[in-house]
């Protein structure tokens, strides 16, 4: 039969071949077919033979052909074919499809959607011919008849493709039916039909099978909808991301059910490299994602844009060049407002009650780090990039003076440092998965190190050394690029220097060669032109001493020191031996030698280094001391009898006229003294056993000591004229005899101090010792006078002031436990010998206020232990414990009533070290804080007091300074000490942040009584002193912010402002209210009003980010009215809460714009902050605009608001425009000559300008707001203006006639004054002030 019907097609007309096909039946026709594919043979030929047999324009054979059509696609789907005749098949049947009469083409379609949604396809291949269908349907004119409704192509197309969008989809074919879309035309709506049945099935497949399925759509996102693709992405990858934790943190049984983490990793790595490459080929689609991603950056509380996912894209897309920038310049951004979010909400409890707390970019950007292990490396690179743009967009500025000082916990840091850190955690994070990129991480790290040399460098030092700490071994490979920056040293800052030695030390300790070639490099650098670079060397040369022990030495342990860096223990021994070990320690020593015969500098760093080394490394104790000991031979008179004991003219330079410092003999002494206390201490007791060998070694100890006894006995002796430093003495800067003189003094006073602490360490509480210091703090407390009169009002007096104690931390915490809390009675004799003098107590008290301060300013003390944040801390709380003692034992105003000192009382510098250390603490010790506060308790019933918390503990001390505050508020106006109350004030600041406001019902309740305490204080206390004002105000503030938001209280303070400085109108009288006692005339003018006014500048910044969080959350809603209904639920609450917010801001500008506030800085910030507040209310009109939108109105609460601003705060803002300028040109003229006039007028006019500045800018805010509250009437149909009168045209007009006249005028002035020439300047002066001022106010009418 098939060769008839191929010989039969073979001729020219058709007519038998027609009549022959419709002889047979279906059945038969399906069954040749069928026969001859299964079989292999030509059936291509024979197909074309029966559509050349069944012409579409004939009903029989288009019937024909639809049964064909139906026979082969089940046939291709029976899978019985090979696949080069199912191909030929299918592309015989693409061929024909056009030729289909419409209604048979719908049939054709719909009987594929049924087979789809039967799943009865078994390999999908006939799938290829629906999208001809598709497309062929469109192309078909006239109406076509669809079910029951007469369609044309077009709609029959698009009612077809929702019909199998609608229906279910088989898993296997949905990639394949993906695919099949691109080859159909598609409007904006079916594209969105078809995402959406797309996106739905994302979660029914297996996961191997999605990174086809998104290729699929970034082909198909070309037609459009390329914003839904990538939407549709980062949110399925985003919530599996979240069950995947989510599993992950739960029950362990789940792991079987779970998908391994590294599966997941390698789908999204391959999803994200498609996406890549489908941006370098459609620019259009990197376009969207970045426009997607700014918008969720500004969106609502709860947006899923930013995610792990996204970050990864965005840091892949980052290396596409054209997009680079804007990626890095997109994340930076995020971070940063993420940041400086978390900081808003951390300070107000306002806003935390109102928005959900939301997982913070930097966890993210960390997590994405922890997944780019599973071979990301498209992602790595992007990862490094944006760590280092991190640290150098947000590392420490430049301080001028010093170094920046990072602060150590993490809420007090700003948002620029923990964006810094960040930085350094993603970089040291990546530098420990990836090995790949080990070595350029390193080197950029070290280039930045070496060129950075004038910008604080600090966070890439700690960078360096974490990964230095991380593995030194793993550095070995790369320690060229180390050894090459060694290079560098001598031309390093000194600060940088020790940084870079620090960090690298552990790798000294692993590389041999590392360490002979800095070894080269520092001796090189103790040679060199530049000062720097030999302190450098110095300090290079202490470090290696410190870490490269000798044997036999103690071990750190027996040092009580934590070894900081060295967190490699490599025993140094098994690879070098202690000889060669000791040879080179010795040699460094020798080289160190040179060092004495340097500038005073140098020398200074090697006293102060030397300490630390015999700590460390006990077997260098001989060489050091000896060293030490030929040093101060060249300066002390060995004869007993001889006065002075120095010679201090050997420790001065001249040089022509250049005086200067060549032995920093205190400096020395201070450093024999605390290394022969350490030896004694440490190192004897462990020699006890082997006398015999050490006794010639002691005999320099020995020495020493006679000297430090010989040099105390004749420090006594001398008196001020035998160093020539007496009252008649010049000591001024200027000459040569008076810089001079200065040094020695301050040598004397170092050296007195020196003597002081070593004479109480070896006193054993002796009666003569306890003389002997005071005898030597009466000769240092005689020179400080000397210099202290003779520098007078000077500048040199604040340079003394801050000068630095030679006495040690650990020291003056002995010496204040043995003054005010040693009841011994062996030691009451010798005690009171020091006790008696109210000076030297005071001394005691102001080294430790002044080491606090130095603490504070550098993160470090000086002498012994000053680095070492253990013993600094355990000093501190020794310190605190005493002077909380004296000061709630001996209050100020018990102590000697009878006697007026100069100065301070010694309460009242306990107090303010007290304030010092309680700050100091909170910021360089946040996280030990609860054991700062138990050293503070009594120490006697530590057992019962196992539960008690950091809030209770800081309650309990609260209440004792609160004790004081009240016991000072009750004394009489002349007893009040205004600085006490001051800092008691300070101190319950700094106490009262460690109160949780938010914890569960006892520590609430502390929180609680503590704020209404403070109100309390502020409502019952009438002192007329401004500093304590600000100081209760800024607690108050402070504890209410935490609690709830400050608005009632700044309406009710501002109705205190307003009772006391009266109305702008001088004949309404104000009825006073008297809400606050401690705001009166005094304190109400500039004190009070500019620190209301801050804090509603802040509460107006958190409505403004309210604000933008809405209007954000409002442009992603979608279109359609259900989701916009929807999501309009949740912005009730904080729409209301703005809205209550703004009202209550608005009756408290009501009450400021009506008082009589005094010229200058309240004028100015009130303007300013109405100009904001205007600006917000015009923001939050906006917002409504775009929600009207939508089909939501405005809420009632709205129109309320809107009525408000319009009766109670535009029309009171004009008159107070009017009085403010009334009163500005109504301003004393300045009497006195022409020229100091003439000066006085153009400060005036400076000021003038200056002041009038903020008031157009109020104007136009105001106009502003009307203008949009009339769109908003227009769009809601609610009429908003009826409240509202519309501001005064202010479209100038100039008079002429008025003008002409003026100038007339003018002319005639000019003509008199150059009559008056002659005149005296008195009289010219009388003359020229009335006209200036009738032209003023003339002009004043010019303009209507």
């Amino acid at each position: 039969m098939d060769q008839k019907i191929l010989s039969l097609a073979a001729e020219k007309t058709t007519d038998r071949l027609q009549a022959f096909l419709q002889t047979l039946e279906g059945d038969a026709l399906a069954n040749l077919l069928q026969n001859q594919a299964v079989k292999g043979r030509a059936v291509g030929a024979l197909l074309r033979a029966l559509f050349r047999g069944s012409p579409c324009s004939e009903e029989a054979g288009a019937l024909r052909r639809r049964k064909i059509y139906t026979c082969c696609t089940q046939l291709v789907e029976s899978g019985d074919l090979q696949k080069e005749i199912a191909s030929e098949i299918i592309g015989l049947l693409m061929l024909e499809v056009h030729c289909f009469p419409g209604p048979l083409l719908v049939e054709l379609a719909n009987e594929f959607i049924g087979a789809i949604k039967e799943g009865s396809l078994t390999n999908g291949k006939s799938l290829e011919l629906l999208p001809i269908i598709l497309t062929a349907l469109v192309t078909k004119k006239g109406n076509l008849a669809c079910g029951k409704d007469e369609l044309s192509g077009e709609e029959s197309k698009k009612q077809l493709i929702s019909t199998l969008c609608s229906g279910r989809w088989d898993q296997r074919y949905v990639i394949q039916l993906t695919s099949m879309f691109k080859d159909v035309p598609l409007t904006a709506e079916e594209m969105e039909l078809v995402m959406e049945k797309v996106f739905k099935m994302f979660s029914k497949l297996n996961l191997q099978e999605i990174p086809p399925l998104v290729y699929q759509l970034l082909i198909l996102s070309s037609k459009g909808s390329r914003k839904r693709v990538l939407e549709g992405i980062i949110a399925f990858f985003n919530e599996l991301d979240k069950q995947h934790k989510e599993e992950q943190s739960g029950d362990e049984l789940l792991d079987l059910i779970t998908v391994p983490s590294g599966e997941l990793r390698h789908v999204e790595g391959t999803v994200i490299l498609h996406i890549v490459f489908a941006m370098t080929l459609d620019c259009e689609l990197g376009r969207e994602l970045l426009k997607h991603l700014k918008a969720g950056q500004q969106g609502d509380f709860s947006n899923n844009y930013i995610c792990p996912f996204s970050i990864a894209l965005l840091l892949s897309v980052a290396r596409i060049q054209r997009f680079e920038e804007q990626v890095f310049d997109l994340l930076k951004a995020s971070v940063f407002k993420s940041f400086k979010d978390l900081q808003l909400l951390q300070g107000s409890k306002f806003l935390q009650n109102l928005v959900p707390h939301r997982s913070c970019v930097s966890t993210m950007i960390l997590e994405v780090v922890k997944n780019s292990v599973h071979s990301w490396d498209h992602v790595t690179q992007g990862l490094v990039q944006f760590g280092f743009i991190l640290m150098d967009s947000y590392g420490p500025k430049k301080i001028v003076d010093g170094q920046a000082i990072e602060s150590s916990p993490g809420l007090s840091r700003t948002p620029s440092q923990h964006a810094c850190k960040l930085g350094g955690d993603i970089l040291l994070e990546t530098f420990k998965i990836h090995e790949m990129i080990r070595q350029e991480i390193l080197e950029q790290v070290l280039n930045r190190v070496v060129t950075r040399a004038s910008s604080p460098i600090s966070h890439f030092l700690e960078l360096l050394s974490n990964i230095i700490m991380y593995s030194p071994l793993v550095l070995q490979s790369c320690s060229s690029k180390v050894t090459e920056s060694f290079d560098y040293l001598s031309f390093l800052p000194l600060q940088t220097v020790q940084g870079l030695l620090k960090a690298v030390q552990p790798l000294l300790k692993v590389s041999m060669s590392m360490r002979d070639s800095l070894i080269l490099v520092l001796r090189k650098a103790m040679f060199a032109r530049q000062l720097d670079a030999r302190k450098s060397a110095v300090a290079g040369f202490l470090l290696l001493l410190k870490n490269f022990k000798v044997l036999g030495s103690l071990s750190s342990s027996q040092c009580s020191q934590a070894i900081g860096v060295s967190q490699v223990h490599v025993d140094v021994h098994s690879r070098y031996n202690a000889v060669a070990n000791e040879a080179f320690c010795l040699e460094i020593m020798d080289s160190l030698r040179r060092c004495l015969g340097q500038q005073a500098d140098v020398r200074l760093m090697l006293y102060e280094g030397f300490y630390d080394v015999l700590r460390r490394n006990s077997q260098l104790a001989n060489s050091i001391m000896q060293t030490l000991l030929s040093q101060l031979k060249q300066f002390y008179e060995p004869q007993s009898d001889v006065l002075p004991p120095l010679k201090l003219e050997a420790c001065i330079l001249t040089q022509g006229d250049q005086i200067s410092l060549q032995e920093p003999l205190d400096h020395l002494l201070c450093c024999i003294q605390h290394c022969l206390a350490w030896y004694k201490s440490k190192v004897m007791p462990a020699q006890q056993g082997e006398e015999e060998e050490e006794e010639e070694e002691e005999g320099f100890y020995q020495e020493l000591d006679d000297m430090l006894e010989s040099l105390t006995k004749r420090m006594i002796k001398s008196e001020l004229e035998d160093f020539e430093l007496d009252k008649s003495a010049d000591f001024s800067q200027s000459t040569g005899i008076g810089i001079k003189n200065n040094i020695c003094a301050s040598l004397v006073m170092g050296v007195c101090e020196v003597l002081m602490e070593y004479n109480f360490s070896i006193s054993n509480f002796s009666k003569n010792k306890f003389e002997d210091i005071l005898s030597l703090f009466m000769c240092y407390k005689k020179l400080s006078d000397i210099l202290t009169e003779k520098a007078g009002k000077g500048k040199t007096k604040a340079a003394n002031k801050t000068n630095d104690s030679f006495l040690s931390l650990k020291f003056v915490s002995d010496l204040l436990t043995a003054l005010f809390r040693d009841s011994t009675q062996s030691h009451e004799e010798s005690l009171s010998v020091l006790r008696s003098s109210n000076e030297f107590m005071r001394y005691a008290v102001g080294v430790a206020l002044r080491k606090v301060q130095q603490l504070k300013e550098r993160g470090h003390v000086s002498g012994p232990d000053g680095q070492n944040p253990d013993k600094i801390f355990q000093n501190l709380c020794d310190i605190t414990r005493v002077l909380l003692w004296r000061y709630t034992s001996i209050p100020t105003s018990v102590e000697e009533p009878g006697k007026k000192e100069k100065g301070k009382s010694i309460s009242l510098l306990c107090l303010e070290g007290l304030q010092r250390i309680f700050g100091a603490v909170q910021h360089f010790f946040q996280p030990r804080v609860p054991q700062f506060l138990r050293a503070l308790d009594v120490p006697d019933n530590e057992q019962e007091e196992v539960e008690v918390t950091v809030t209770q503990r800081a309650a309990f001390q609260i209440r004792q300074f609160q004790r004081s505050l009240l016991n000072l508020l009750s004394s009489q106006e002349e007893e009040f000490n205004s600085k006490e109350a001051l800092l008691l004030v300070s101190v319950l600041t700094s106490l009262a942040r460690l109160l949780e406001p938010t914890s569960p019902q006892l520590n609430g309740l502390q929180f609680v009584q503590m704020l209404s305490w403070t109100s309390k204080i502020c409502k019952e206390n009438s002192r007329e002193d401004a500093l304590f004002c600000k100081g209760a105000m800024n607690l108050l503030f402070s504890l209410h912010v935490a609690h709830k938001s400050p608005v009632a209280l700044l309406r009710d303070l501002s109705q205190d402002i307003h009772g006391h400085l009266g109305d702008i109108d001088e004949d309404v009288e104000v009825e006073k209210t008297n809400h606050y006692a401690v705001v009166n005339l005094r304190t109400a003018a500039p004190t009070v009003c500019l620190l209301v006014l801050s804090q509603a500048e802040k509460v107006l910044e958190e409505v403004d980010w309210l604000i933008t969080k809405l209007k954000g959350q409002v442009s992603q809603e979608t279109v359609s009215e259900e989701a916009s209904s929807q999501a309009a639920l949740p912005n009730h609450p904080v729409e209301k809460a703005i809205i209550m917010q703004l009202g209550t801001l608005l009756t408290f500008f009501h009450e400021l714009v009506q008082t009589a506030l005094p010229s200058g800085s309240c004028v100015d910030t009130l303007l300013r902050d109405l100009c904001k507040m205007y600006t917000i209310l015009t923001a939050l009109v906006k917002y409504y605009i775009q929600v009207c939108r939508s089909a939501r109105g405005i809420p009632k609460i709205m129109e309320k608001l809107v009525k408000l601003s319009g009766s109670h705060l535009t029309p009171v803002c004009y008159s107070f425009i009017s009085y403010v300028q009334n009163k500005r040109s109504r301003s004393p003229q300045c009497p006195g000559g022409k020229k100091k006039s003439a000066a006085a007028g153009a400060v005036a006019m400076a000021r003038v300008l200056r002041e009038t500045k903020p008031i157009p800018n109020l104007i136009f805010a105001i106009e502003q707001y009307e203008k949009f509250l009339i769109f908003l009437s227009k769009r809601s149909k609610v009429n908003l203006m009826q409240h509202i009168k519309l501001s005064t045209s202010r479209d100038f007009k100039i008079k002429g006639n008025i003008l002409d006249m003026l100038l007339r005028e003018e002319e005639e002035e000019e003509e008199e004054d150059d009559e008056n020439k002659e005149d005296t300047t008195s009289e010219h002066g009388e003359q020229n002030k009335e006209p200036a001022k009738k032209k003023r106010r003339k002009e004043t009418k010019c303009l209507s």
